[in-house]
Parts: structure tokens; sequence; C-alpha cells
């Protein structure tokens, strides 16, 4: 594509919509804006974070077929960036090719990411990339007999459409699968959606490799990997990141082998992270989100470009460096009670912390284990950087108004 850019607010502007506007998809609109693009935010909520510093703010059902063709016809972007899975991405293949509009990285990968059952098959029956045992279940008894069938225990269960960890669980036996059914169903973005259940890998630690595609001197894409992210999920919702999180040689070759085969597949520009889960030198695949991911938050501390500034050049057809800048971490400021317009305490006490910063996010509402803000932290080593990252954390306290 051309790397020409026009002036916002003009007939030359270069424009980019998002579809999802919440505390990354703001970052990459900020990260757009600086260079030069006009920006649409949309979400499913008024005055979402990346609302309030897009140029343009809509506030549409993504999910509906309708009411999305008609935002495109009308808004009639350059560019449109998948920020959220709730989309419906037939609308994008369709205008797709159509060539009515370019979706990042494509409108398919929009499509097979959006579930995991289409990401699970495509990693692990098209592309051969080891993963973990697995079954696509629609009902209580099918749980039951996949996990009977070979899956066994321990195993975790997710909703084959959800976010940041909703509706996932761990079962480490007979009791408590109706317990971890329920909770997929409460979970899942879609009502009676289908699960997977996924035969535990006593890992002994998972990571997220950002991996980039990007146009190079000839043109063509090439892939850049940021140094590894290592995090702790609690209930599939990341709490904490940090940057590099060391490997041996031959696990970090595996996990970038993994992570090219699974982005060349799905194609297209822009930044992808890619889940691993690590034991010695094997790894396997997790999941893929084609877009900037939560813990890569991390990188607004750690690299000379981050996640949100590679995302950005990378669809504009720009050069990237995914070169680390200092180790560093990061850590959630959760919302912690269930209010509207909160407030936060304890703001100039987390940033008395040594190499810290914030990101407090304005969601317009709070609920108590929604991730309201985010602590950074770089320093001279990992293991620093954690516990400072927790502690300016543990200093934000948000309260109701």
């Amino acid at each position: 594509m051309s790397t020409v850019i026009g002036t916002p607010l003009s007939p030359s502007a270069t424009r980019v919509l998002l579809l999802g506007s919440g505390e990354l998809g703001k970052e990459v609109l900020i990260a757009l804006q600086r260079l030069g693009v006009e920006t649409i935010a949309v979400d499913r909520y008024e005055n979402a974070p990346g609302q309030q510093v897009a140029h343009h703010a809509r506030t549409i059902t993504m999910s509906d077929p309708e009411q999305l063709r008609a935002l495109l016809e009308a808004e009639k972007p350059q560019l449109v960036v998948p920020e959220i899975e709730a989309i419906a991405t037939p609308v994008l293949e369709q205008m797709e090719a159509e060539g009515r509009i370019r979706c990042i990285p494509t409108a398919r990968a929009a499509r097979l990411t959006m579930d995991r059952e289409g990401i699970r098959r495509l990693a692990a029956e098209t592309l051969g990339l080891p993963t973990s045992p697995y079954r696509f279940c629609d009902s209580l008894e099918e749980l039951q007999a996949a996990i009977d069938g070979g899956i066994g225990y321990p195993c975790v269960v997710k909703p084959v459409m959800s976010s940041s960890g909703k509706g996932q669980s761990k079962i480490d036996g007979p009791d408590g699968v109706k317990k971890a059914w329920d909770y997929a169903m409460a979970g899942g973005r879609v009502a009676g959606g289908r699960i997977i259940v996924e035969g535990f890998i006593a890992f002994d630690y998972e990571i997220t490799q950002l991996t980039v595609r990007a146009l190079g001197a000839d043109g063509q894409p090439q892939t850049h990997f940021c140094d590894p992210i290592g995090h702790v999920q609690v209930s599939g919702d990341y709490v904490e990141s940090w940057q590099p999180h060391p490997m041996s040689p031959a696990a970090l070759a595996a996990s970038r082998d993994i992570a090219k085969k699974i982005t060349d597949d799905l194609g297209g520009l822009g930044l992808f992270g890619v889940e691993l889960f690590v034991k010695g030198d094997q790894v396997w695949f997790s999941e893929v989100s084609p877009r900037p991911h939560d813990t890569g938050m991390v990188t607004m501390a750690t690299q000379w470009q981050n996640e949100f500034e590679l995302h950005a050049r990378a669809i504009l057809g720009l050069p990237v460096d995914a070169s680390l800048k200092s180790p560093g971490a990061s850590a959630v400021v959760y919302g912690g009670v269930d209010a509207a317009g909160i407030v936060f305490d304890g703001v100039a006490d987390a940033l008395a912390v040594p190499g810290s910063e914030l990101r407090l996010f304005g969601k317009p509402e709070s609920f108590a284990k929604r991730r309201m803000g985010v602590a950074l932290v770089h320093a001279d080593d990992v293991d620093t950087a954690r516990a400072r990252a927790k502690l300016a954390a543990s200093r934000v306290k948000p309260r109701a108004a």
C-alpha cells in the first residue's frame, strides 16, 4: 500500500476506523494520530476510552451485520482495524471481497480468531502446530464424555467466544464439571455457545510472542519479533506481565517458528499476540490475537516502539523497530468498586515509585474486577521491575466519587 499520509479533517485525510475502542484501541488511536491519521473510534457504549481521543466517535452494536455495514458504507475508511472479537465478521469478509474495505490484517484473520474453534482447528489440524489435546462441546453431557474419553483431569474449559478470560476455569475432578460448564455459559459472548475443553499441560511458564508483519524495503511482508513477554493470569485474565522473559535458545526458536507459521497463514500486515505454553525446550501453541495484546502493554515501558506504535506503523506500510529498550513490567489496576465516574486516590504515591508510569484508561464505569488502569515500570532487571510495578499498582486506590 502507499505510505502517503494526508491531513486529518481534510479531503486528503488518511482515515482509519477502529472496531473496538477500549484501552488497547485507545493507544492504537494515539499512535495513528501521531502519524497524522484521521481516526474513527467505534464501540458498543458511549465514551469508551478510545472515543475520548479519536477525531470521530461512533456507537453501534458491532455484532449486528446491518449496523456494521451501514457504518462502513457511511464512513468509507481506507483501513478497518478490528480491536475486539465480537464483530459481524461475515460483513467484513464480504465487503473486503467486493474491494470496498481493507481489513487489518485480513477479514479472514478476523473471522478465524474471533472464536477459539476457528483458530485452534487452523493451528492444530491445518498447520500441524503442537497444541494441548482438545474437544469442542455443545452440552454438559458432551463435556463429560470428552473428559472421560481421553481429555482427563485436570483440564481447562473455555467458551469458544469470550474475552479477557471470561468463563474460563480449571477442572480438577468430577465434582467441578457442572460448575465449569455453568461458568463458561455465563462468561461466553453467545448464549448457549460452544466450549472448548483442553487437556492441562504442566508447563513451566507461558509467554506472549508479539509478532509483527510489516513491509520491508522490497515491498514484501517481513516478520519481526519482540522479546518474549512473561505473564501471570488469574482465571484467564492477565494481572501482570514483564519483558524480557528468559528462555532457552531452543524454546525461543520454537516459539518464533510457531508464531511465524500461524501469522504467515493469517497474512496481512500488523501486530499479532501469539500465546504459547513452554516446558523446558518444548513449546505449545495456545491462542493468537491479530492485534495488540493486553500483556503487551508492558512494551510502553520496555521498547523503543511499543506494540501500539508497531501496529500503527505496520498497517500503514511503514518501517518498524521491535527492539528492546529496557527490562520492565506491568501490573493491573482493578476498579475495586461497582460505580460510574470513579476517582483515583494515590496517583502521586504510585508515580513516586522509581521508573514508574501509569495509564488510567478513563472507562466511564467501574466494576470490582474491571481493568481500569495499569502501572508500568522500567528497571535494570525484570525482578526489580515486577516488584515496583506491583507496588505502584497497589498504591492506586479507586473509589466511588
